[in-house]
């Protein structure tokens, strides 16, 4: 497995005897980007745009410090060397992502897509992408397969955005896909921060059961 998968699993698991996180891992995968593009970030940001209370922020950067990953100063939290490294393998796996307007592969109010690199040929039904999103709490996933320039429903071959040349080219403008890629949209009714997160979870769901299957 590789190792920022390992990594994840470990800063969004318990340590004893704390109580049960209210974070996981796609929280962490933006605790990084926002550090990464934001340089120094507040904990005050961090609350707002992840949408967690001051407890679960406080418990994500002791355990984002536990491992290395992160230094505070007074001017906020910061990347370590460690913490770039971290990102730049997460980063490299997901590159591309964007808002998405309702249509017919986005079903929600706010819908966010991600795209995931090289990993068409791992993905199932895209069943499972669906029930990561709503496990974060969002109203659900849809999973496309990027194959000679089309936007694929899984197991069906259906070219799903044949009739829709404006989010075709919004897509492949803003997530640059190259064929074997997956794109994973997440969708929410009430939160445009579920939809990114129910994206991200879905998408580090595909990687990390990829990287299960390959041990």
């Amino acid at each position: 497995m590789h190792t920022y998968v390992k990594t994840l699993q470990e800063i969004s698991s318990r340590y004893a005897p704390s109580r049960i996180l209210s974070y996981d891992m796609a929280h962490i995968f933006k605790t990084l980007q926002l550090m990464h593009y934001k340089g120094h970030i507040s904990r005050e940001l961090l609350c707002k745009e992840l949408n967690l209370g001051e407890g679960s922020i406080k418990t994500l950067v002791k355990h984002l410090k536990m491992q290395d990953l992160i230094f505070t100063s007074n001017s906020g939290t910061k990347l370590s060397d460690k913490g770039i490294d971290l990102f730049s393998q997460l980063h490299a796996s997901i590159p591309t992502e964007c808002v998405i307007p309702k249509c017919s592969v986005a079903l929600g109010k706010y819908n966010y897509g991600v795209l995931v690199k090289h990993l068409a040929y791992a993905i199932k039904s895209g069943i499972e992408q669906r029930d990561a999103a709503v496990k974060t709490g969002a109203l659900g996933a849809t999973t496309l397969l990027y194959i000679d320039r089309k936007f694929v429903i899984p197991l069906t071959g259906y070219d799903s955005l044949r009739n829709e040349i404006r989010i075709y080219k919004l897509l492949v403008a803003s997530l640059i896909p190259e064929s074997g890629d997956v794109i994973i949209v997440g969708s929410d009714e009430s939160d445009p921060r579920t939809a990114e997160l129910a994206s991200k979870s879905a998408a580090l769901l595909t990687i990390m059961n990829h990287e299960n299957h390959a041990e």
